[in-house]
């Protein structure tokens, strides 16, 4: 379409210059006509050959007419003498010139009067008629020519395209093939990406990705691993258990009764596992809901250490509550109960004979604040980072003595992270540690 409006302008404008030319050739004719008195002498040399050169130059006719409407000079030598009558001429010797554009004849009509130098009356007129079929033929010749190089540039852009997008695309598709081999499960699989800035954007951020999908995937083989070490130990003891029982013969009752009680023991700590490995599916905090209700937060503190009390008192540990000012908080009371419990619980647990545990409950205009601080074993620095991992013990010997399973911290942090709150550990081997938990006074969506 471009094109064709392109070249319908250069046509137009030829013709304009055509037409322009040959008025000008016209003005000069008339002239030439009344300075040579052309009408007295019709043989004038130097008229006629301007004549013959423009019709010449031009490809076309010019008539020379006089008042009477007689053709005096025909170029084309066909209407000589003859009278001509024609409405274009009448209205030259009216004093209007007049230009005929014929497009679809591809020629040119150009009427100009010939004016009395002295007198300034018209005494006669020169009437021209020239082909504009070159005009026409260059103007079809550059639109095929434009027509041509479309296409061939067409052609060109639509391989350069399809090999262009062909290198843009590939990346993309190696992209996407190794998204479809993580998806299968294979995240072992790597692969650079450079040359765009939004490739590597995406290339960062897919790295970024399979760095926590195999830690994910460590974690959970470490999980299932865990899970298989921590039940098949007391099912191996009470296997070894029972065929002891089993291999003698007339076993006496105190020693039945001894390894009867090692095995309830060990279908407890089973019984343990099992529940506390539900615990944290359930408080896990990515598929689980809490429950909300508005809660006296210092009623419901002291109802955890009224339950704990009894342990704390068997090993003459001193359990203190500090309560800095009432609050009303939204929580989940079961899941944030138990995550509290777990904390004393343990306080009291890794504790020594005849220490303490301080409880201190405060909150301001956001946050309400649980700190639970003990005179116990701690924790050495270099594991405190890893004391929230599902299983994970300090002292492995001391947790099966208490009967601990290395989820109840595991179980604490989901619940607190279920509230959008945070939890932090401050402590030192042998002289103790602090636990900080900070919960939203509104939960907050």
């Amino acid at each position: 379409m471009y094109c064709v409006i392109s070249e319908r302008l250069f046509l137009n404008d030829a013709i304009t210059q055509r037409v322009t030319e040959l008025q000008s050739h016209a003005t000069i004719i008339a002239n030439l006509v009344v300075n040579s008195n052309f009408f007295a002498n019709e043989d004038l040399t130097e008229l006629n050959t301007e004549l013959n050169q423009v019709a010449d130059v031009y490809r076309g006719r010019i008539l020379v007419i006089d008042s009477n409407l007689k053709i005096v000079r025909d170029t084309y030598n066909l209407e000589n003498d003859k009278t001509i009558i024609s409405k274009e001429i009448i209205e030259t010797f009216n004093g209007d010139n007049s230009t005929y554009i014929n497009n679809s004849g591809q020629y040119v009509e150009i009427t100009a009067p010939i004016n009395n130098s002295e007198t300034h009356d018209i005494i006669g007129a020169v009437f021209m008629s020239f082909s504009t079929e070159k005009i026409f033929v260059l103007y079809e010749s550059k639109l095929r020519d434009d027509i041509v190089f479309i296409l061939i540039f067409t052609v060109i852009i639509f391989i350069l395209s399809f090999l262009i997008s062909g290198l843009i695309v590939k990346p993309f598709r190696d992209l996407t093939a190794t998204i479809m081999h993580i998806a299968v499960g294979d995240i072992t699989i790597e692969t650079e990406y450079k040359g765009y800035t939004e490739l590597e954007s995406i290339s960062n951020s897919y790295k970024d990705m399979m760095e926590e999908l195999k830690k994910t995937e460590e974690s959970r083989q470490e999980f299932v691993s865990n899970v298989s070490h921590e039940l098949k130990t007391p099912i191996t003891s009470m296997k070894v258990l029972a065929e002891s029982l089993t291999m003698q013969e007339d076993v006496p009752a105190e020693l039945y009764r001894e390894f009867m009680v090692d095995i309830c023991d060990e279908i407890e700590r089973v019984n343990n596992i099992i529940n506390d490995l539900l615990t944290v599916v359930k408080t896990d905090k990515n598929v689980s809901t809490v429950v909300l209700s508005s809660v006296n937060i210092n009623e419901f503190v002291e109802k955890i250490l009224k339950t704990l009390r009894p342990i704390a008192a068997q090993r003459n540990i001193e359990l203190v509550y500090e309560s800095f000012r009432p609050i009303i908080a939204e929580v989940d009371e079961v899941k944030l109960g138990m995550a509290i419990n777990n904390l004393i619980e343990n306080s009291i647990k890794y504790n020594y004979d005849d220490g303490w545990v301080r409880v201190t409950l405060n909150a301001d205009h956001r946050y309400f604040y649980i700190k639970v601080a003990d005179s116990g074993v701690g924790i050495p620095e270099e594991l405190q980072d890893k004391i929230f991992e599902r299983f994970y013990r300090v002292d492995k010997a001391r947790s099966r003595e208490t009967g601990g399973t290395g989820l109840g911290l595991a179980i604490t942090r989901n619940a607190i992270l279920m509230h959008r709150g945070s939890i932090k550990v401050y402590s030192k081997e042998g002289e103790g540690s602090l636990f900080t938990v900070r919960i939203p006074l509104n939960y907050q969506t």
